[in-house]
């Protein structure tokens, strides 16, 4: 993992993504990785990249459902994205050489503990950045 300019902050000159998972239905998705880009910065990080995933969006032209039935689940429950999301993530991380993922959404400590392994990065939430 990247070392820290400031170990007051880990966040302070640090080098982030955002990540969040969302439902289909949300369409103001831009705006809150907007917002959370803003606390990430208020902290002094840079952010590099937003990953997004969507959650229960139908395929309207063939009139398929699209997981709306598991809209409120995780893709996976040990890491709340799917298991493609997570690699995409990872490799981005490790070309940008990327101190944390900071996720819109609430992880579980399990979740929090499995990607940190597997983005090789710190794992923060929006709720730790207010």
């Amino acid at each position: 993992m990247k070392q820290y300019r400031d170990r007051g902050d880990p966040l302070a000159g640090a080098d982030v993504v955002l990540v969040g998972l969302f439902s289909g239905n949300e369409k103001q998705y831009p705006v809150l990785l907007d917002e959370l880009a803003s606390l990430a910065e208020a902290r002094g990080a840079r952010v590099v990249a937003r990953f997004v995933q969507r959650r229960g969006a139908s395929d309207q032209r063939r009139h398929r459902p699209g997981g709306a039935s598991r809209m409120s689940r995780p893709y996976s429950r040990r890491m709340l994205l799917s298991h493609g999301k997570v690699r995409e993530i990872a490799e981005a991380c490790r070309e940008a050489e990327v101190t944390a993922a900071v996720f819109v959404n609430v992880l579980t400590p399990r979740q929090r503990k499995v990607l940190t392994e597997l983005l090789g990065c710190l794992v923060f939430t929006r709720d730790e950045l207010t």
